[in-house]
């Protein structure tokens, strides 16, 4: 008797610690703090536990250590050598996990679970989770410089884990958005190389560099699941409109012959010539006459007249001052932010 009293003391002690400590804070019922196995019975160890977003293929999900939701955990989370799952608190809502062992066989998938408990104290509600609001891979554009929290800036740097060298952010919290970054963009540059998958390039210690929004203006694809609207061209854009993460345009340009506009010039002339002169002419003869009389002589004077015109051809030449060749801008209306990308 003693001993079922006992038996019955610690399981309603454990089922208080259980509801008042664990669920007070939102966890998932029957993973947190317990041993899984595999097929064979035997410890999972070093199995990975995948926190995912609810009905989703695989957008990462954060959890905590705390209850205060303050310090995440790694995801995926490593179970230790005894194949348990450690004590993690989530936001209010559902939730999905997948489970593999240490080579990444898959053992389990769950997907709608509920978070049980609120997960914020007093008040009317619990806290909002903020990688609900924005998922991995979102950008914002925020009016400051400096490094924000759950973010890391568009520069070309690099992340990585903690052991990568990574110049931007080296640390675990990175994974999420280097395997979306891997995925959603082949030309990103890997260090090394691309391996077989971005779970296997980040255990690797790679880096991976992150899209480059330095002094250049966010548009959207020219496509985005339509046909493509023709907006933005490789003739004038200078790449592929419909090529995700793809680079154009420039600050200025310098206009070359053919981007000149078409000029003509014409010229005309005509012009008048003409020539007159005067002249004489006499014939005498001792018989030539007129009248009665014998002998005599006459004569007269004659007009000459030469009119016509001249043709030919004028050439016209010359040259445009005050021009330079310089490049001009192509700049439109702008203000400067920092742009953000979502861990």
């Amino acid at each position: 008797m003693a001993r079922f009293i006992k038996a019955i003391s610690t399981a309603l002690l454990g089922f208080s610690i259980f509801t008042g400590s664990t669920f007070a804070a939102g966890t998932i019922p029957g993973i947190s703090m317990t041993q899984q196995l595999d097929e064979f019975a035997k410890p999972l160890s070093g199995g990975k536990l995948f926190l995912i977003q609810a009905g989703t293929p695989s957008a990462p999900q954060n959890c905590y250590q705390d209850s205060g939701l303050t310090l995440p955990w790694p995801n995926p989370i490593t179970l230790d050598a005894a194949g348990r799952i450690p004590q993690l608190f989530c936001a209010d809502g559902s939730i999905k996990i997948r489970l593999t062992d240490k080579n990444g066989n898959q053992k389990l998938v769950q997907d709608n679970l509920l978070i049980v408990g609120p997960s914020g104290g007093g008040g009317g509600g619990g806290t909002v989770d903020p990688t609900t609001i924005f998922q991995t891979g979102a950008f914002m554009q925020f009016y400051g410089t400096g490094i924000l929290s759950g973010w890391v800036r568009c520069n070309g740097r690099s992340i990585g884990n903690a052991t990568s060298g990574a110049t931007e952010r080296a640390n675990s919290d990175t994974q999420a958005l280097f395997a979306f970054l891997w995925g959603a963009d082949s030309n990103l540059a890997v260090s090394g190389g691309r391996g077989p998958s971005a779970a296997a390039d980040f255990s690797a210690n790679k880096t991976l560099a992150l899209p480059d929004c330095r002094g250049r203006v966010v548009a959207s694809l020219d496509d985005m699941g339509n046909s493509a609207a023709g907006r933005l061209t490789s003739s004038y854009f200078g790449a592929l409109g419909t090529t995700l993460g793809a680079t154009g345009g420039s600050e200025n340009v310098t206009l070359i012959a053919a981007q000149l506009p078409s000029l003509s010039i014409t010229g005309s002339t005509s012009g008048t010539m003409s020539v007159s002169g005067t002249g004489s002419n006499g014939f005498t003869g001792g018989n030539v006459g007129s009248g009665v009389g014998g002998g005599g002589a006459f004569g007269g004077n004659t007009t000459v007249s030469v009119s016509g015109t001249a043709s030919g051809t004028l050439s016209v030449s010359g040259s445009v001052s005050g021009t330079g060749g310089q490049a001009h801008r192509t700049v439109q209306p702008t203000i400067l932010a920092t742009t953000y990308i979502k861990m």
